[in-house]
């Protein structure tokens, strides 16, 4: 349905006039954030030249980031805005939870990278380091496995509870691996994924808007629904069922982006208890169905403690699947799991094999940082991090929240410990615009803006009072330039059918010039 909607929808294009004023703001409102715009627009590219030329060079030839660039704008908005308003994505160094730009301008790091970044980037250079001088003494022996491997296997098997291991390249590599496990010991077809949820970018488990293959062998299911267990107990093609404990904050939706914050308002909640009762139910349907549950915790594995979900949840799976962090700061991907569920032969059928192979699987460097990176969260430091780490992150959220509403800033913080979003609380046809106005203020952002902030576990208290006091400042210049302004009874509901007539109007322009 998704997909045909996308189709459907015409190109909407507002015009410089329109992208100021849809909310019926009079010419004065108007006036203030043109002036505003403009203002901010100067600022963001004369106080970092280098790093906005190199980034204007990029763009040219890096498919990857013209992507972004754009989707950083609800789509009615790009083409006017995106050349105008854009965002360095080049870097010198890092350090102390900041990222420096080739101008040497510094910002909070926020960006978390995309998930990679659990303990603090100066907590990988050391690890990365140590990895790198102990793989060049091997070289690039590929095929077979270095001394490192049997500390490794120990660590993974204890930290996950499982049995055996198959390390990959990617964390997309291990969820391919996992489904094709579970297929061949239940020879079934077919896998469940729940509404929202991302196990990477490959045709069977992102059947939506972004994969031009048709749905294929893929159900995509309510999650914290009593009629979704039906479904996997009473079928009997299902192969296994796909969990990404993300999702635990926003059930059932999209990962918030400031792209799609069309009206503005955007709510999110966390309930630990409800999401475990949720994850226990699910675990017993599919041990009655004989169903494999996969966690894909490629993301928050290794974020949430030293056995990521399966440890905060209260719940086993069959397999689970690590990726982003486990390597110290090497792209990796690991996929644990039981004897039964890891074999990929038949010893009844020795031609009935499950394959998969990978030239770079077990990279000398990537073993070692694997290891280097168990070691690190072995350390009492670290240990001790985890323990305060449900105390630590919602003492933060209070006291973030308690300053927005003490200044009376409409906005407030939801997360699961070190991973946030913004909410905000009135409706806006201008709130994806905060995501530009806290990269003016020093706050580095991934190209979702507002909807993913991924701090890590090193972020000291006054790390976090300085990207706070980065948010008030940002907001008071969001203000300022009249960006809050709202018409008289003003109202998400109101909005969304402006957007509606508006995508009618370009429809019907469309079908009249015959396109």
């Amino acid at each position: 349905m998704s997909k045909n909607l996308a189709r459907w929808i015409p190109p909407l294009n507002y015009s410089a006039r329109e992208c100021f004023g849809l909310d019926g703001a009079p010419q004065s409102v108007l006036s203030q954030r043109q002036a505003g715009f403009k203002s901010l627009v100067h600022r963001l590219a004369s106080e970092s030249p280098r790093t906005r030329e190199a980034t204007q060079h990029l763009s040219l030839a890096l498919s990857d980031l013209n992507f972004v660039s754009r989707y950083r704008f609800p789509i009615p908005f790009a083409q006017e805005l995106s050349q105008q308003l854009r965002v360095g994505a080049v870097w010198k160094e890092s350090g102390d939870n900041q990222l420096v730009d080739l101008d040497g301008r510094r910002f909070w790091d926020v960006t978390g990278s995309f998930g990679v970044n659990v303990l603090g980037l100066d907590a990988y250079k050391p690890l990365m380091r140590a990895s790198c001088e102990e793989a060049l003494s091997v070289g690039p022996l590929l095929g077979g496995y270095t001394g490192d491997i049997e500390s490794v296997l120990d660590g993974l098997r204890r930290h996950s509870g499982m049995d055996e291991v198959s390390f990959h390249m990617s964390g997309t590599e291990a969820v391919m691996q996992a489904v094709r496990l579970a297929r061949y010991h239940t020879r079934r077809k077919k896998i469940v994924r729940f509404s929202g949820a991302y196990h990477g970018w490959w045709d069977d488990v992102q059947p939506g808007v972004g994969n031009p293959m048709p749905p294929g062998h893929v159900f995509t299911l309510e999650e914290m629904s009593e009629r979704a267990l039906q479904v996997i107990r009473r079928r009997r093609d299902i192969a296994c069922v796909l969990v990404n404990p993300l999702q635990a904050m926003h059930v059932n939706q999209n990962a918030p982006s400031d792209s799609a914050l069309l009206a503005g308002e955007r709510r999110l909640s966390f309930d630990r208890d409800a999401y475990t009762r949720w994850l226990q139910s699910l675990r017993q349907a599919c041990t009655e169905a004989g169903v494999a549950l996969i966690l894909d915790e490629v993301f928050m594995g290794f974020r949430l403690g030293k056995r990521g979900a399966q440890g905060y949840f209260g719940v086993r799976a069959d397999m689970v699947c690590y990726g982003k962090t486990i390597a110290g700061g090497w792209p990796v991907g690991v996929v644990c799991g039981g004897e039964h569920w890891m074999k990929r032969y038949n010893p009844l059928r020795p031609a009935d094999i499950c394959f998969a192979r990978g030239t770079f699987n077990a990279h000398p460097a990537v073993i070692a940082g694997i290891k280097h990176f168990l070691l690190a969260i072995d350390t009492p430091e670290v240990t001790q991090l985890y323990r305060d780490a449900d105390v630590t992150w919602q003492q933060a959220l209070d006291a973030w929240n308690h300053r927005f509403e003490s200044e009376n800033i409409p906005i407030r913080v939801a997360g699961l410990q070190t991973i946030w979003s913004i909410e905000f609380l009135v409706p806006s046809r201008y709130h994806w615009l905060m995501q530009f106005y806290l990269r003016d203020a020093g706050v580095a952002m991934s190209w979702v803006g507002t909807g993913r902030l991924i701090f890590n576990l090193s972020y000291t208290a006054e790390q976090r009072q300085a990207v706070l006091d980065a948010f008030v400042r940002a907001y008071r210049s969001f203000e300022a330039d009249q960006w809050t302004w709202l018409p008289e009874g003003a109202s998400s509901s109101n909005f969304k059918r402006a957007f509606a007539r508006d995508l009618w109007a370009a429809k019907w322009r469309q079908w009249r010039h015959g396109a």
